[in-house]
């Protein structure tokens, strides 16, 4: 038997969201002839974080000027762009109002506009009447316009980058067990299927932590899980494109903001709710090992006695539809209750160290012929193909 004919591929991939394909992609294309298998547990990719966002191509204006985040994300939406193009999937560079609608967030929204020109982003600093010639339904005090921020759809990217890789993807392949020896990496499937690699890569998103610990390694964080339920506006053409609301940078949400999709629609939201399990898609799914596994970690409790005031505003949110519409009408005004319609949800996969810190940027690590993607919560959509370069190059390094 040949080195080669025991192992069934070179790289093994867990998880068949956009970050996993992408760097199953990324292989591909910086070493031909590199076989890569990805397992992913769902029947079709992009069933979770990937597909289930507001499809948002991000400029990278929040984020720390040298973070991987801001580095990545500007990176990644040009990129986006020239792959959505090259490929022929449907998207547009619509650019995107930052409102302020109290004298509290002028700093912050000033704040933004340096932050966007340290990470090399076009802003433009508007006043209200200007904040009408882009949307003449907002109101606000005063906006920035980032001209490089845009729209589509992440499943259709997610499915083209799983078509490209020429990857193995084995759908249905819920991963049970790993096994790491002197050879190599086996994993065994739920269905007891046994895959052989020489490099795995941890791409599990909202199990990621989980399939670290299967691995053999700690990584020192947990996965809490954070729901954000959408609306959506029953007269789109109330918005002409992307409203979002000053952030508050104590937490890493961006608030409840408006977006036009590449369908045409709007989405309103999302709010941010701790979910009761890793796929926890509303109030009624509640997994008790799951949801004891977050209450067990220290990190969980720093953070509810850190943000408690916030996580209770967002809980309200979830319980009132009054209340969330409140909060649509800071910045569009001629919204009511009706106007507004339930929407498909979505869970963040956010890592928290066990003193409660939420980690704020992407975290990926290596391990013996393992790399873990720790943290890759928005932007990671819009920089997943830098991301997966990233992962790419650490993984063949370790072949």
């Amino acid at each position: 038997m040949s080195v080669s004919d025991r192992y069934d591929c070179d790289v093994l991939v867990i998880g068949g969201g956009i970050v996993g394909l992408s760097t199953a992609y990324a292989i591909t294309r910086a070493a031909p002839g590199t076989r890569v298998t990805v397992l992913e547990k769902e029947h079709a990719p992009a069933r979770h974080q990937t597909g289930r966002n507001s499809g948002v191509i991000h400029s990278g204006i929040y984020y720390r000027p040298g973070s991987l985040k801001a580095r990545f994300a500007v990176e990644g939406a040009a990129e986006m762009v020239k792959f959505c193009a090259e490929y022929g999937i449907p998207h547009e560079v619509t650019g995107k109002l930052i409102v302020a609608t109290g004298r509290e967030e002028l700093p912050r929204l000033h704040a933004l506009v340096q932050r966007g020109r340290e990470n090399g982003i076009p802003v433009r600093e508007l006043g209200p009447a200007q904040i009408s010639e882009y949307e003449p339904r907002v109101r606000g005090l005063a906006a920035i316009h980032v001209g490089t921020t845009g729209i589509v759809d992440y499943g259709a990217v997610a499915a083209k980058l799983a078509d490209a890789s020429g990857a193995r993807i084995l759908y249905g392949s819920a991963v049970t067990t790993i096994d790491r020896r002197t050879w190599g990496v086996a994993v065994r499937t739920a269905a007891g299927r046994v895959v052989r690699g020489r490099v795995l890569v941890n791409c599990a998103g909202l199990h990621c932590d989980r399939v670290a610990l299967l691995a053999g390694d700690d990584p020192e964080m947990r996965i809490v899980p954070f729901r954000g339920e959408y609306y959506e506006l029953a007269d789109p053409s109330l918005v002409r494109g992307l409203v979002y609301p000053v952030p508050d940078p104590a937490f890493p949400f961006l608030g409840v903001h408006l977006t036009r999709g590449i369908d045409g629609g709007v989405h309103v939201g999302p709010n941010a709710v701790p979910a009761l399990a890793r796929e926890g898609y509303g109030w009624s799914v509640v997994r008790p090992r799951e949801l004891a596994g977050t209450l067990a970690w220290p990190g969980s409790w720093a953070i509810a006695r850190a943000h408690w005031r916030y996580g209770a505003g967002e809980l309200h949110r979830s319980l009132s539809k009054r209340a969330f519409t409140e909060a649509v009408r800071r910045m569009l005004p001629l919204v009511e209750e009706r106007d507004l319609r339930r929407a498909a949800p979505g869970v963040r996969a956010q890592a928290v160290l066990r003193d409660g810190t939420l980690v704020d940027d992407f975290l990926i690590r290596e391990s013996v012929r393992t790399v873990h993607v720790l943290n890759a919560p928005s932007p990671a959509a819009t920089a997943s193909l830098p991301i997966g370069r990233e992962v790419a190059g650490r993984a063949l390094a370790l072949l």
